[in-house]
């Protein structure tokens, strides 16, 4: 018993040393005071900072077009905890920095020569891309050297900007971040109908390669704040922006597709002309393809279960079935008016499936969808489409008129 005991003393200590090795740390590790950490991205065309032009006056400049204006949101464990210790309207929680050229990944390594902290984008949160520069260039040009990059998450979530992207990385909001900010809106999508579901870069790629046609979430900057409001039309064949859907639009194609997570109606009661809103619990949407002959037809049937939120009508009997009837009726022809809206838009002035049908096609009919997939927009814009609409009213609150 003695001799097994002595001998499991060498073996312990070669065991402890090796585990000791094993937390030396790794070679390549940064500190993360030494980290320049960026969280926000925004392409523009070309407009150089009063910072740009005077570093090139001075001899700066290097061989380049002055073609795109990136501006990146940086924030340092540094400035990160100064806000927890100052306040004020001039105390910013993030530094915003911009380079001109022609290629995205010099233009990063050009941040080197300002900074003697290295640019990593594992924390990316939000791209911008500005309305201008997605009319101009095709996004897989715009976004090419981001899905190439092993450090920035494909999870990034994507936006297109009225006005210049670089707007939407400022705020006036003391401990405020904007790339945060964006981000955040997003997970809204449950009081909204107006908010679509993230597109992230791998998304956005995924789009590219497929050769549809989709939409992008846009936004609006103005005095340091910003408003999600439409969507941004991105041509299956070009890649490029082509046009807009408003915010009612934009409404109108979630309840086509029936990915709203929420959100409200808002109609009038046709003998008083007073507001009724219809709070959305849930819904869905089915989207049917017809194929006779060489002939597409497409029918659409949303239903949505909620509840009534809202109701200005005030006389006795908002409890009674009737009145209810009368809400749901008018809801369902809001939402009808919505759907008939963004068709029209799609159909006829865009000739863009940004809703889906032809994926439905393609899931339903393949060999049908073989023939005209190269020309599906067009051949979109011809399909006759019918769509019906039923909205259930299962809750009206705590408070109404006589039930008698």
């Amino acid at each position: 018993m003695k001799q097994s005991h002595s001998n499991t003393h060498p073996l312990f200590i070669s065991l402890s040393v090796l585990l000791f090795l094993s937390l030396t740390g790794c070679w390549s590790s940064h500190e993360i005071e030494e980290q320049s950490l960026g969280i926000g991205l925004a392409f523009d065309k070309a407009k150089q900072s009063s910072i740009e032009k005077k570093l090139n006056e001075q001899g700066g400049a290097y061989s380049k077009r002055n073609l795109i204006t990136t501006t990146y949101q940086f924030i340092t464990p540094q400035v990160a905890s100064s806000t927890t210790k100052q306040s004020g309207p001039q105390q910013k929680s993030y530094v915003n920095v911009s380079e001109t050229g022609d290629s995205m990944h010099q233009m990063v390594r050009e941040l080197s020569l300002r900074s003697e902290q290295p640019v990593t984008a594992h924390h990316m949160k939000v791209v911008v891309i500005g309305e201008n520069l997605a009319r101009s260039y095709k996004l897989e040009q715009l976004l090419d050297q981001n899905l190439r990059e092993s450090e920035l998450r494909p999870s990034c979530l994507v936006l297109i900007s009225k006005g210049r992207a670089s707007n939407t990385l400022e705020t006036k909001k003391a401990g405020e971040i904007p790339a945060f900010r964006l981000a955040g809106i997003v997970e809204n999508a449950y009081r909204t109908t107006r908010i679509l579901p993230p597109m992230s870069h791998i998304k956005v790629e995924s789009k590219i390669k497929s050769g549809s046609s989709f939409l992008m979430q846009k936004v609006l900057s103005a005095d340091g704040q910003v408003k999600f409001a439409g969507a941004a039309v991105i041509d299956g064949k070009t890649h490029k922006m082509t046009g807009t859907l408003n915010e009612e639009e934009l409404e109108g194609v979630t309840w086509i597709t029936g990915k709203g997570k929420g959100g409200v109606v808002k109609s009038f009661d046709k003998e008083t002309g007073q507001p009724i809103v219809y709070e959305i619990e849930t819904m869905k949407s089915s989207i049917i393809p017809h194929v006779k002959r060489d002939s597409i037809s497409f029918d659409v049937n949303i239903e949505s279960v909620g509840r009534l939120s809202e109701n200005w009508v005030v006389s006795a009997g908002t409890f009674k079935n009737e009145f209810l009837k009368n809400a749901e009726k008018s809801s369902e022809e809001e939402v009808k008016r919505l759907v008939g809206n963004v068709l029209e838009k799609m159909q006829k002035e865009y000739k863009a499936d940004v809703a889906g049908f032809g994926n439905r096609l393609r899931i339903e009919h393949p060999k049908v969808w073989n023939k005209v997939k190269k020309d599906w927009d067009q051949r979109f814009s011809e399909a006759p489409i019918n769509y019906d609409v039923k909205l259930t009213i299962n809750d009206y609150g705590t408070t109404g008129g006589s039930k008698k």
